[in-house]
């Protein structure tokens, strides 16, 4: 697989979306425009415990693909971040993955100072770190 590359800018906006709640785990979609992670779409988390899962909301998850479309984006990404987890891929995370195409972006709140965020990619029935590479 090759490397995930993707601009200083929107790695800084989802690093961003997960600090803003940081006892819940935020969640969306990022889209990708000529073959590059191109915008981000946040959508709401309507799980039951949102500290420890994440659940798009279905009409938020709608719209957004909606918006994609019409902007001539396809979806690439589903992020979402652990507040207080390494940015792997939990049991629960495995449970839902509803995209088996799509790169998985694992944002982690939990390093003291530091936010990590690691890329994943389904293979067969398995999770395989892709390299994400942030350009300036």
């Amino acid at each position: 697989m090759k490397p995930v590359k993707m601009s200083r800018m929107l790695a800084t906006r989802l690093l961003f979306e997960a600090q803003k709640q940081p006892d819940a785990e935020v969640c969306g979609c990022v889209s990708e425009r000529a073959g590059m992670p191109h915008e981000i779409y946040p959508v709401a988390n309507v799980a039951a415990q949102p500290a420890c899962r994440f659940e798009m909301d279905p009409a938020g998850q709608i719209d957004a693909l909606k918006t994609m479309r019409e902007r001539g984006e396809r979806m690439l990404a589903i992020y979402h971040s652990h507040p207080s987890a390494p940015p792997e891929p939990s049991v629960h995370d495995l449970e839902g993955l509803g995209y088996p195409d799509a790169l998985y972006l694992i944002i982690s709140l939990n390093i003291k100072g530091v936010l990590e965020m690691r890329a994943w990619q389904r293979e067969n029935a398995a999770m395989r770190e892709r390299v994400l590479t942030i350009l300036d």
